[in-house]
């Protein structure tokens, strides 16, 4: 039986709206969790279980949506842009040290997928984060793009990255998007389209749009979290998926052993998308209770 109460609340980030969940627990302590998904997801696409259990645990939890995404404000829709996202995060978290309970000094962070990465990079930039938990993280966009062409070839990059390069230039003209699918079936031009990439849709909500501006893919080599590692002070939990398709796990592996001993890496032998159901994730959330139960208490 859930004893936490959800509410709705909002914050902004560089002046547009961003919505979110707040979970407020009976026997709040002053902890909190600031949460958001990955590439393309929204609040309410498989995050639910994760927020509800750590709300039961005593954990005030604030699950948002990226702006131009979900229940956020934001135009164009499906815009996804590294730099405006990482933004999102470090304006949730001074939402979320301005609660009325919360201790300014014992927030953590969750994330899943891309966002396993923007935890890491968050943390790296501010020395206040009492610990992170990356789930199934995309920690070296150059090593997710080479495991593209693994899967997919050559030339699926070169179609991708031709949409890009429109989709780039119609942004400067402000022109309306180019988009591409976020993930499809092997063979299809998608932003993920490995065996399991349509797995995605199993935790979407119906009205999930499966869709991105295009141009995020001319900056995702680029985009490099591991080169945060020894920049980590807080304790900070990697969970890596080792037959993951979307995110190697071997970078993951990489940047635990490059960050030193604040940083707990667990395995386990799925897929990217097993991790957000059943004993998969009963598992993972298990890992996640007693990492911040250590970490934030």
């Amino acid at each position: 039986m859930p004893t936490s109460k959800r509410t709705d609340t909002a914050f902004t980030s560089d002046n547009i709206t961003c919505r979110a969940w707040l979970y407020t627990p009976a026997d709040a302590d002053g902890a909190a969790i600031v949460m958001a998904h990955g590439l393309g997801g929204t609040r309410d696409a498989g995050l639910e279980p994760f927020a509800e259990r750590f709300a039961d645990n005593g954990y005030t939890v604030l699950l948002f949506d990226y702006r131009h995404f979900g229940a956020s404000d934001g135009e164009p829709r499906q815009l996804l842009s590294i730099k405006r996202q990482l933004a999102d995060w470090k304006a949730a978290v001074a939402h979320a040290r301005g609660l009325p309970g919360v201790d300014p000094d014992r927030i953590g962070l969750w994330g899943t997928s891309f966002s396993g990465g923007h935890v890491l990079t968050t943390a790296a930039q501010d020395d206040r984060i009492a610990a992170a938990s990356a789930q199934g993280p995309m920690v070296d966009g150059l090593a997710a793009a080479l495991n593209v062409v693994s899967y997919a070839g050559v030339g699926q990059l070169a179609r991708v990255s031709a949409r890009a390069i429109v989709d780039q230039g119609r942004g400067l003209l402000g022109l309306s998007p180019v988009t591409i699918p976020l993930a499809g079936a092997p063979g299809e031009l998608a932003a993920m389209s490995s065996h399991d990439a349509l797995d995605y849709t199993r935790i979407t909500p119906p009205d999930w749009r499966n869709e991105m501006t295009a141009r995020m893919m001319l900056y995702l080599a680029a985009y490099r979290p591991i080169a945060s590692a020894r920049k980590l002070r807080c304790p900070v939990l990697i969970q890596a998926c080792t037959r993951d398709s979307v995110a190697p796990a071997s970078a993951a592996e990489k940047l635990a052993r490059r960050a030193g001993p604040n940083v707990t890496l667990k395995q386990y032998d799925i897929g990217h998308f097993d991790i957000y159901l059943g004993e998969a994730r009963e598992t993972a959330l298990a890992d996640q209770l007693a990492f911040f139960g250590s970490a934030l208490r």
